[in-house]
């Protein structure tokens, strides 16, 4: 049995990406709103946990044990089913303002590798973001 939902698991994540370069900007906030809003995965979430859950996973990772701590409540909250819904949001997240960070890119690299996602279901993720992140301006 977890300890957190797994939608809680799948917002720790967004978080976790979000903070890794010591800054969450308004753009990576707003992208993990609106993920929450629309995505099947929060269906029964209460949006209204997501500062609370916000809060909770910056303190978590601020701890001595950090980030192995918050990946391990992950690891125990997501069906192995959805694994790859984790990957995929921490690159939307990641993504969101426009930019990486070799902090995110590192982080990301490190999430691949914990869950163990294959190479090529990584480069399908990464490049259904990619794709998504594209204006005509």
């Amino acid at each position: 049995m977890s300890t957190i939902s797994p939608e809680t698991a799948l917002v720790y994540t967004m978080v976790t990406v979000a903070a890794s370069d010591n800054k969450m900007t308004d753009s990576e906030l707003v992208r993990m709103t609106g993920i929450v809003g629309y995505l099947p995965a929060f269906q029964s979430y209460n949006v209204e946990r997501l500062r609370g859950d916000t809060e909770t996973c910056v303190d978590l990772l601020q701890s001595e044990e950090g980030l192995d701590a918050v990946l391990g409540l992950v690891e125990e909250a997501v069906p192995e089913s959805h694994i790859d819904l984790v990957y995929a949001l921490a690159c939307e997240v990641a993504a969101s303002d426009g930019m990486l960070s070799q902090e995110e890119l590192r982080l990301l690299e490190l999430i691949r590798h914990y869950f163990n996602i294959d190479r090529l279901t990584a480069a399908a993720i990464e490049r259904g973001t990619a794709s998504r992140q594209k204006s005509f301006t």
